[in-house]
């Protein structure tokens, strides 16, 4: 494969979901590194000029670099297939399902795959049953929202409403979940193949948005520290729970382990962040492939046919 085999290339940044500035980061990252290769790569942001000023760009295939609503939801992907422009990343039903934090897990539960136990919330709850029903400690999230927004750790019902109205302000679809104690991984997946495990440290014990993408406190243990065994039943479920969403080209599982030493499942990420503080990157740093060809790789996908 050359540059001039991907043709006129657009990398989508930015739009208007409350991951836009993780977006603007890594599209520009990701533009930056296709442009370093020599390919005739252009920025959009379709907060800008929505589909029409796209089809004025004339692109052969699209690199998505958005996150959040409207860019990895399966709406923008819906989009791209009726224009007939290929896009990396999961199609438009796994794109849909990843984004759903409460129905994918519902589809992993189906396939006897670990995930801990979690209900919807609505105003009216009755909070004290909630706890009890899940045990606590909880952790509250907004369904349709990354990037750790809007979550909430919680040990009392007081607290759970509290997480639940403040969530809400994110997504009219909260969901409470048992939160695992323990270490946290996360697992890249590229193509065919399962990227080194990453460990997370936070200092703080949560990895929210400031440990994200803000903070230098935050430890990535690579190597992860699991044994080679570990290490491999580890991979192979996230493999599982990827192919379990139909997700493809590329993605994250996000994954706990408990103080037994079990793994549960807890998000796949159907479009990664590409910024300096990222973790796809650095698992395919320490595979050896640097972030100019990790773009590629993930850009090449789209000359494949098909899609999940």
């Amino acid at each position: 494969m050359t540059p001039a085999d991907l043709g006129r290339v657009v990398v989508m940044y930015g739009g208007e979901s409350a991951e836009r500035e993780v977006s603007l980061k890594s599209g520009a990252a990701v533009l930056s590194a296709l442009q370093r290769a020599g390919v005739d790569a252009t920025g959009y942001d379709p907060a800008k000029g929505g589909l029409v000023g796209l089809e004025a760009l004339a692109p052969d295939r699209v690199f998505i670099a958005l996150h959040g609503r409207g860019g990895e939801d399966g709406t923008l992907q819906g989009a791209l297939e009726l224009l007939g422009i290929p896009y990396t990343g999961s199609g438009v039903l796994a794109s849909a399902l990843g984004m759903d934090k409460q129905r994918t897990k519902l589809v992993w539960q189906a396939l006897g795959l670990p995930t801990p136990m979690a209900e919807m919330l609505e105003a009216d709850a009755d909070w004290v049953a909630v706890s009890r029903r899940l045990g606590l400690p909880l952790i509250v999230k907004p369904v349709h929202e990354g990037s750790t927004l809007g979550i909430n750790i919680v040990d009392s019902p007081e607290a759970l409403e509290a997480a639940y109205r403040d969530a809400a302000r994110f997504d009219a679809r909260v969901m409470a979940e048992r939160f695992i104690e323990g270490e946290e991984y996360t697992v890249s997946l590229l193509g065919d193949r399962v990227l080194p495990a990453i460990r997370v440290e936070v200092p703080g014990g949560f990895y929210d948005y400031e440990a994200k993408y803000v903070s230098n406190d935050t430890l990535y243990h690579l190597p992860c520290g699991l044994s080679a065994d570990e290490e491999a039943e580890l991979g192979q479920l996230c493999r599982q729970a990827f192919d379990a969403v139909g997700a493809a080209g590329w993605g994250r599982v996000d994954v706990m382990r408990d103080s037994e030493g079990g793994f549960w499942l807890i998000e796949v990420n159907t479009s990664p962040g590409m910024t300096d503080h990222s973790l796809v990157p650095q698992a395919a740093a320490h595979a050896g492939i640097d972030f100019e060809t990790l773009v590629l790789r993930i850009l090449a996908t789209t000359l494949e046919q098909g899609r999940a």
